[in-house]
């Protein structure tokens, strides 16, 4: 049976954990057993054996499907963002749980309400851009004929597959809720395998998603342990996505029904980050200690096992020591040991594992680099019981000749671990910071813009993301590491060629592009959109007097007439201060191209709306912008124009709270043309219009 509860805290038990698959739970006998990272004690199981792989993604193609597209983008929204208010009133348990990932209550924070935040902004970012369907239309629209009756336009619908998605160890809540939100958002379910080192709190998280209620059946799956045959059983509709080490990111690529079904495998691999000080940066600007805290902190948080992480510092040589003195200072009020200690300030590794991995690394680093801050002279760890294997002190190398270092360049330790390296002038140290052969993030740390505009240009080709921090940004920057919603996460070349977040780009990795030709009737109906040249439903009552529920795609007005005079450009132009040559000066107007005088553009808007606003109060609220606006042709002193007034298309925005009539908001397609019937301004208006009262029969 389904679990409806929410999970337990942690305690000395060992608890086993049980795949969700189907919408149940499934307990097979337990298998390897997960120890904390703070504290040596086994916490969980994982399961014995995988889980039922083509049962899962079956269950999900079907059932899955079929219930989130009962939906829409809008009301799976709403959904996601009920999701994020139930898991902020029970994020108490989560942080329980993260304690023994070796979190400090930051990286916990970091980990649980920065996925939490994740999915409230891809709640909002569909609510004010995605449409009241389960098909986007891409527009504009393109006239592929000469008398407009043969369009063509792009649509994007949901895939008829399921996404399975391979976390990293590193971030168990976070990296299922920032991959889940767009997945969901697209209607496409989704099946989760996390890294067992740390899949207890992945499992938790799951079940506090189970217990809320609020997802559809098959939407999202957890498996946990081996993932057996689950590539094997992968179809063409499908969609793969991973996060981790660029060898098993290749290991997935390449598997042979990935490759033979052509599979899209989305993947953010392991990064060498850079962090470049400015040439024109010295000891003492506010630049250079914004540098030293962010290095700091990139090395400390997660005990450094961040996929955006410092990996290599390059300073002008002539500063490098100084800047080297400066993070061994910082680094040198860093302490290790149990989390829950107040002078504790850095956590551990996820696992003994992750542990003999950095220490091994490390040593491959020291063939072409020396230690210039020694983890083995840190202070002690505090605490009792502790995991010792887990707790590794951040270690800075220096490396004096990056030109010949390969090592530095090519391996990552993932962990609290950073290289130092000088470089000769800035082409060098742009060089060395595409040495990588990309990476997710590059920071630099500069207050010349000119500086800032050429390092850009060759770094971009390199790297998913640019951090340009400087005395201006300090007190907003979100800082070199951290991933938002709205911008790309995901790099090019080694960082594994793939995007996750990047606002609405990422829900559409989940939808099949299409492109799509008919008329413009045909166009309208299809994308529910209206198209010009498609037919518009006149009617004797202002499209402005209808309720949001009483407008059709197609509502349609032709206003009266209006002829342009001198007085009112000449009335204008004392109302907007605009006294523009080309409208007041008829000799060097009839010099121009237009050859006479002509009316502002704004004024022609002006008027539009004078033509087809209604005057008295109604359903709509309020016009709250303007879209795609061009002004395709002059218009003169004695053109008469008129607008054409149509409703384009509709967002539901269902109510937060029961009684309320709520809104939604409409886009009207403005077309203004003159006595010739030319086009002379076209544009998008969006207002929001109240819905009907709700019937009080109904509510009760």
């Amino acid at each position: 049976m389904t679990s409806t509860l929410i999970p337990a805290l942690p305690d000395r038990q060992v608890r086993p954990l049980a795949h969700w698959i189907g919408g149940d739970w499934l307990h097979p006998e337990p298998g390897v057993e997960l120890d904390s990272a703070i504290l040596r004690q086994q916490i969980a199981q994982l399961p014995g054996k995988p889980a039922p792989c083509h049962e899962a993604l079956a269950f999900g193609r079907s059932i899955g499907r079929d219930e989130l597209l009962k939906g829409d983008f809008q009301s799976r929204a709403l959904r996601l963002r009920a999701l994020a208010k139930f898991l902020l009133e029970h994020k108490a348990v989560l942080y329980a749980w993260s304690f023994h990932t070796g979190a400090t209550k930051k990286d916990s924070w970091i980990d649980i309400e920065g996925g939490i935040a994740t999915l409230s902004a891809y709640a909002a970012l569909a609510q004010s851009e995605l449409v009241s369907g389960n098909l986007l239309h891409e527009g504009p629209s393109l006239s592929l004929g000469k008398q407009g009756q043969w369009m063509g336009s792009h649509i994007l619908v949901p895939r008829e597959g399921i996404a399975v998605h391979i976390n990293a160890f590193n971030f168990p809540v976070w990296g299922v809720l920032e991959k889940f939100a767009p997945c969901f958002i697209a209607g496409m379910p989704c099946l989760f395998k996390p890294a067992s080192a740390t899949a207890y709190l992945s499992e938790v998280l799951v079940r506090l998603i189970d217990a809320s209620g609020l997802l559809p059946k098959g939407s999202l799956q957890l498996m946990l342990g081996s993932s057996g045959d689950l590539l094997e059983h992968m179809l063409e509709g499908d969609v793969l996505t991973f996060t981790g080490s660029a060898h098993t990111a290749r290991t997935l690529r390449t598997h042979p029904n990935i490759v033979h079904r052509s599979i899209p495998v989305n993947t953010e691999a392991d990064s060498l980050n850079a962090a470049l000080l400015g040439p024109d940066i010295q000891p003492g600007d506010p630049e250079w200690d914004l540098m030293v805290k962010e290095i700091a902190q990139e090395m400390t948080v997660k005990a450094g096992q961040k996929c955006t992480a410092i990996r290599r510092i390059l300073v002008p040589h002539d500063r490098i020591d100084v800047m080297a003195e400066a993070i061994a200072e910082k680094l040198s009020r860093c302490q290790i040991g149990d989390t829950r200690l107040e002078a504790v300030n850095m956590g551990a590794l996820a696992s003994a594992a992750q542990g003999r991995d950095v220490q091994a690394t490390v040593k491959q680093l020291l063939t072409a680099t020396e230690l210039f801050v020694d983890p083995e002279k840190a202070a002690r760890p505090l605490g009792e019981n502790l995991h010792s294997e887990c707790m590794v002190a951040p270690s800075l190398l220096y490396c004096a000749r990056p030109d010949h270092a390969e090592v530095v360049h090519s391996i990552e330790a993932f962990g609290p671990v950073s290289t130092i390296m000088p470089y000769r002038d800035f082409e060098h140290g742009l060089t060395l910071a595409t040495r990588a052969k990309g990476s997710l993030v590059a920071s630099l740390f500069t207050h010349d813009t000119g500086i800032a505009q050429d390092a850009v240009l060759k770094l971009a080709a390199w790297h998913g993301r640019l951090a340009v921090i400087d005395r201006d940004a300090a007190s907003e920057s979100t800082g070199h590491g951290s991933p938002l919603p709205a911008l790309k996460h995901g790099g090019p070349g080694r960082a594994g060629g793939g995007e996750e977040l990047g606002g609405i780009r990422a829900v559409k990795h989940y939808l099949q592009r299409a492109a799509v030709q008919g008329s413009p009737r045909m166009l309208s109906a299809i994308t529910t959109e209206y198209q010009r040249g498609a037919p518009v439903i006149e009617s004797e009552l202002h499209p402005f007097k209808r309720h949001f529920e009483d407008l059709a795609i197609g509502h349609s007005l032709l206003t009266h007439r209006r002829t342009v005079t001198e007085a009112d450009l000449v009335l204008f132009g004392g109302l907007s201060g605009d006294y523009f040559y080309m409208h007041f000066d008829d000799e060097a107007a009839k010099a121009s191209v237009f050859g006479k005088r002509i009316a502002h553009g704004y004024f022609v808007l002006s008027a539009a709306a004078g033509l087809f606003v209604h005057p008295s109060p109604g359903p709509v609220l309020a016009n709250y912008g303007i879209d795609s606006l061009r002004f395709v042709k002059p218009v003169g002193i004695g053109d008469t124009i008129r607008a054409r007034l149509t409703c384009k298309r509709k967002i539901d925005k269902p109510s937060r709270k029961a009684g309320e009539a709520g809104q939604g908001v409409v886009a009207w397609d403005v077309a203004v043309t003159n006595q010739a019937g030319d086009l002379v301004a076209s544009y998008d208006i969006l207002t929001l219009v109240q819905k009907r009262a709700p019937d009080p029969a109904e509510l009760r």
